[in-house]
């Protein structure tokens, strides 16, 4: 009797999730299917023509983005122009390198399209210029109640996006053309990873913003972006950044394409939900009142930040440890980098229990995540400026 009503439990499940999925694929519209089968199309290409460039795990990685990107692009829209976008400027570049000889980085100094708009060292400094405006524009919105500077605002976070995921994308594409060796995705050291937490966090801020119909938040995330470009910008004129160097053997791993992708997500929604938080805090104390969205839904936004930060740091640490067993022989070795991602993961375990578990809200949870921002910034950079260890490749 017992062992029936487990399985009609069971089955009554999968029948329902079977249901959800068959509804979900119904609503679907024709531009949904094609947009799929371009995604399709664009790995058996990959597949076909850099094949020889990759192993057999990173042919898995290659396909499963495929089913990852098309539910993303069904899911939100303006995620699928971007893709459609950003592909678009990345093919626009590839063109303007080719010379009868093949490509040339040499084509960066000399085609007007590469040199002003969209080789990777011009798009990213779009990206960083689009990104400071936006900010601006959304604070002086922000201070002067504008109803016009937040839309502005908005668009120039989305050019930025645009321009900074392009750069990345022909930055991939020229350390090939610098040669097959060197080759590599452009997320191997804190200036590329820095403007992936800048692509990461705007995106966040962007669906939030779409999602609840505030712009008032903009004026408090978009200085943590803000801060990273200041330091891409340090960091390209005093240490010469920008420039593509070869793998450490470490890094020359598929595992860093899975890996690096996942922790940032996690620091980019961690980093939200700490500047969501001093909007929070100012509310509470009657604050901006009358220019803040409301309490429940800043606490929402907190919430939700923390949660999927926590679910992509938690599958990165777990990749990081299986990384390391292949890499160094041994899946922990109390590195530094190792210790400071644990107590990262430990303090948000920790609000997320006391959150679930024992209804914590309000002013001692914002002040909270705040103070976590403060953990991941040292963890994230910290540890490269005043320690050292395996995962020395990043210092400053």
């Amino acid at each position: 009797m017992e062992t029936n009503y487990v399985s009609s439990v069971k089955g009554g499940w999968v029948q329902s999730l079977l249901q959800s999925i068959t509804s979900s694929l119904r609503s679907l519209k024709w531009g949904d299917y094609v947009f799929t089968l371009a995604l399709a199309a664009g790995a058996i290409f990959a597949e076909i023509k850099f094949s020889a460039f990759m192993d057999s795990y990173e042919q898995i990685i290659l396909f499963c983005s495929v089913p990852v990107l098309a539910f993303l692009g069904w899911a939100w829209a303006p995620l699928r122009h971007l893709m459609i976008g950003s592909t678009a400027l990345t093919f626009m570049a590839i063109y303007f390198y080719q010379t009868p000889e093949g490509g040339s980085l040499l084509r960066a100094e000399q085609a007007f399209f590469l040199k002003y708009m969209i080789s990777s060292q011009s798009a990213i400094l779009w990206m960083s210029v689009f990104f400071a405006f936006s900010t601006f524009f959304y604070t002086l919105g922000f201070i002067v109640r504008s109803s016009k500077m937040g839309p502005a605002a908005s668009k120039l976070s989305w050019a930025a996006v645009y321009f900074g995921l392009s750069g990345m994308l022909v930055r991939w594409y020229e350390s090939y053309l610098m040669g097959a060796d060197i080759g590599h995705i452009p997320i191997s050291n804190l200036y590329e990873v820095f403007i992936l937490f800048c692509l990461v966090t705007a995106l966040y801020h962007l669906y939030y913003e779409a999602r609840y119909k505030s712009m008032a938040l903009g004026a408090f995330v978009l200085w943590i972006i803000f801060a990273a470009v200041a330091f891409i910008f340090w960091y390209s004129v005093t240490r010469d950044a920008h420039q593509i160097q070869p793998l450490v053997p470490a890094l020359q791993s598929w595992w860093m394409k899975i890996h690096v992708p996942a922790n940032f997500i996690g620091y980019g929604t961690f980093a939200i939900a700490a500047m969501v938080a001093i909007a929070y805090i100012l509310k509470a104390k009657n604050y901006l009142v009358d220019r803040l969205p409301s309490l429940e839904v800043l606490d929402d936004v907190m919430y939700k930040s923390i949660a999927v930060g926590f679910a992509f740091f938690t599958i990165a640490t777990i990749l990081g440890a299986l990384w390391a067993a292949e890499a160094w022989g041994g899946y922990w070795s109390w590195d530094p980098k190792e210790t400071w991602a644990l107590i990262v993961w430990l303090n948000y375990a920790a609000w997320l229990h006391m959150r679930l578990m024992k209804g914590l809200r309000g002013v001692v949870a914002a002040w909270w995540a705040l103070g976590g921002l403060f953990v991941t910034t040292f963890a994230f950079i910290g540890v490269n400026m005043f320690l050292s260890g395996l995962h020395s490749y990043g210092t400053l």
